[in-house]
């Protein structure tokens, strides 16, 4: 049977996550592609590089926005081995990636303990009220580097 497009780069991300436990790493591999080539790969690499953002999205991203010297990536998709967790995928969202592919799902990795479904119960509550609290302060002094990037003439927005 031959596998399209879609399933190529799937195939491929479940391949690199697949070879990263060999290697040391976590089972998770991401591939970002944009118009039908692949651009860049990652693989987990929280234990080997004592990383905790080291998920295969994040490097995968990382890779990709070096390669093409951008930091947007508007123009490509991404293919995860596992669906992102909360991290991988706000960092998607922050590059703008145009569409996710995914083959292993949240339970999927909750079953073999990779579970994230705790972060997803923190995120809608009040700072102060997370298991990890974030208190408020100094909110008028922190406005001063706002300011300066509201009033810098020469800056690259994003």
């Amino acid at each position: 049977m031959e596998m399209n497009e879609h399933e190529t780069f799937m195939a491929e991300a479940i391949r690199l996550a697949t070879e990263n436990v060999t290697n040391g790493g976590g089972p998770f591999g991401a591939v970002i592609v944009r118009n039908g080539e692949i651009v860049a790969t990652g693989v987990n690499r929280v234990t080997p590089s004592y990383d905790p953002t080291a998920h295969a999205e994040v490097v995968a991203i990382r890779n990709a926005c070096q390669k093409l010297q951008t930091f947007k990536l508007t123009d490509c998709d991404i293919y995860a081995s596992c669906e992102p967790c909360p991290m991988c995928l706000s960092a998607i969202y922050w590059a703008g990636l145009r569409h996710i592919y995914y083959g292993g799902t949240q339970q999927d990795a909750a079953d073999i303990d990779f579970d994230d479904h705790f972060i997803y119960q923190q995120i809608p509550l009040q700072p102060s009220e997370r298991s990890i609290p974030a208190t408020n302060i100094m909110r008028q002094q922190a406005q001063q580097p706002f300011d300066a990037w509201r009033n810098k003439e020469d800056k690259t927005p994003y």
